[in-house]
């Protein structure tokens, strides 16, 4: 496993990291503290991500008092690669084995992007009573969604963009839309925090998403949901948002005019918006 990267400071917030034993493997931990007060939010990254990556959308959030927790998924990051593939439902209950080692015995609010958007659906379907309030960010309901560019989910298949800086800033425009069209500074300052998975990592993931949908059990979801979009994002469609904020039954949408790394490129903007949906 490769040593632990530094801690990631960023607009003056500090994500602190932590690599723990948690059912016998190695997972490494990011922790963003907000006030003791505010609300607890775990949150699941995209496919392929380093914790780091998801620095500046926590160090936003802290400052609405949201503290923030993410993990990387085995086999990505810093995180022990597992020996077997697995599901969405063992994710989820791992989730929840690392709120309870950090001592996190109540509910939280949970957040997904992208990938991690399949992951916090799963969580708070499989464990209603954990979750309380529920962030999905430009993510879809699986195998019954509407897909996006073929170019665009042909270059998702390998993990390229993480190990080849120059592929990434070559192609990240039109992998990702919006402002990363035309904001090439943008991707590499993104780039500049990637911590490369492994390819059994990555490939897992992969395996993770075949066959899984949430369609049969969205209208079983009770947590209060937010449904944030891009209207300019190749890999996930906003319609496929449009889809998710009609069959969870106390949920409601939001587009923003960006691509598929909004939380990241308008974190800014959007933080209102969601820390008053946390607070509310």
């Amino acid at each position: 496993m490769r040593p632990p990267a530094p801690t990631c400071s960023i607009k003056g917030g500090s994500l602190e990291t932590s690599t723990i034993q948690l059912n016998g493997r190695a997972l490494r931990v990011g922790i963003q503290h907000g006030s003791d007060e505010g609300p607890k939010l775990l949150l699941f990254n995209g496919i392929g991500a380093n914790l780091e990556l998801c620095a500046p959308f926590a160090a936003e959030m802290a400052k609405y008092g949201v503290s923030t927790i993410i993990f990387d998924v085995p086999g990505i990051g810093e995180s022990e690669a597992p020996l077997l593939p697995y599901r969405f439902s063992w994710l989820a209950r791992l989730a929840l084995a690392l709120l309870d080692k950090l001592g996190i015995n109540g509910p939280v609010d949970v957040a997904g992007v992208s990938w991690g958007g399949a992951l916090a659906q799963q969580f708070a379907h499989q464990y209603p009573r954990r979750t309380n309030k529920l962030l999905l960010a430009a993510t879809s309901a699986g195998a019954f969604s509407i897909p996006g560019s073929p170019a665009v989910l042909a270059r998702l298949i390998n993990p390229r963009r993480y190990t080849d800086r120059s592929y990434m800033l070559r192609i990240g425009g039109m992998l990702y839309g919006g402002t990363m069209r035309e904001s090439p500074e943008l991707l590499e300052l993104h780039g500049r925090h990637i911590n490369p998975p492994s390819g059994r990592g990555y490939t897992y993931q992969l395996m993770a998403t075949m066959g899984w949908t949430s369609i049969r059990w969205l209208h079983k979801i009770k947590a209060p949901t937010l449904v944030i979009m891009g209207t300019d994002d190749p890999i996930v469609p906003v319609i496929n948002g449009k889809i998710l904020a009609t069959f969870i039954p106390k949920a409601r949408l939001f587009t923003i005019d960006d691509g598929h790394l909004f939380l990241i490129t308008r974190i800014a903007e959007l933080a209102p918006t969601i820390a008053e949906f946390f607070a509310a």
